[in-house]
Order: C-alpha cells, then sequence, then structure tokens
C-alpha cells in the first residue's frame, strides 16, 4: 500500500497569538479567506496553489489541526481588494481601510521585513497580493 503525500503546509502568519487567533477564526468558520505578498511566492519560488488543492492547516506548535481546500485564488493589486475578501478574513475588520491597516502593520513588521530579506520594504495601491479563498474539508485535532 501506497503511503500518501504529505499535505503542504498551511502557514498564517508567524507562529504565536497571531496564528493562534487566525487559526481560531478558520475553524469557526469566520476565517475563509487570506491574503499574501505575490513577492513571497517569488522570493521561496513557489507555485501559487491550484483551486482544488488541500494543504494542513498549521498552528503555532506545528501541529496539522485540519485540512483546507483552496477554492479560489486571485493575484491583484492591493489597491484592488474588496470588501468581500476583507470580511472574509475572518479578523473583525468592517472595511477595506480597517483590513488594509491591519495587513500594512503585518506585512511592514521586521519580522516580515527579515523574511522578505528587505528591511525598508513598504506596501503601496500597486503591490501584488495573492487573495485566496478556502473551505475546511477535514478537521484533524
Amino acid at each position: 500500500m501506497d503511503t500518501p503525500e504529505p499535505l503542504k503546509p498551511f502557514l498564517l502568519a508567524f507562529p504565536g497569538p497571531l496564528r493562534d487567533q487566525l487559526v481560531a477564526a478558520v475553524l469557526s468558520g469566520e476565517k475563509v479567506s487570506t491574503s499574501g505578498l505575490l513577492l513571497e511566492y517569488e522570493i521561496e519560488k513557489e507555485e501559487l496553489p491550484p483551486v482544488g488543492e488541500r494543504s494542513a492547516l498549521i498552528d503555532s506548535q506545528g501541529r496539522e489541526i485540519a485540512v483546507v481546500e483552496v477554492t479560489e485564488v486571485r493575484v491583484l493589486p492591493l489597491g484592488s481588494v474588496d470588501l468581500r475578501h476583507a470580511l472574509d478574513e475572518g479578523e473583525g475588520h468592517t472595511s477595506v481601510a480597517e483590513w488594509r491597516a491591519g495587513h500594512e502593520a503585518f506585512w511592514h513588521s521586521e519580522e516580515m521585513r527579515d523574511a522578505l530579506g528587505d528591511p525598508s520594504f513598504t506596501v503601496d495601491d500597486d503591490t501584488m497580493v495573492v487573495a485566496e479563498r478556502f473551505r475546511v474539508v477535514e478537521r484533524l485535532l
């Protein structure tokens, strides 16, 4: 019998309180979308996830918590992110401006700038983002 391929990790933020909050929002059904920088995919030479791809949602302790399936992937300028996407991120934002302020704070953080290898990295309306929608297909813990 063949061993199934391990699932790619589905990582939200960095390990710690923010990841814990986001994982809880996914498990509760509040969070059904997420945003990343296209630049992250380019730096890591990683392909965008195809619709239908399943990944393992990882918590701050590195455990596989659930299996999520990508249902939509859009690449768009930061200035074009819509209210539906912002609300569906499940972080309590009530406007695109509020969502953007929270994401800019994360993307401009020292931890993110270190990950990108650019200590002065900033985003603007033209920064390309990857807007993913997903659904939980199985809870593992």
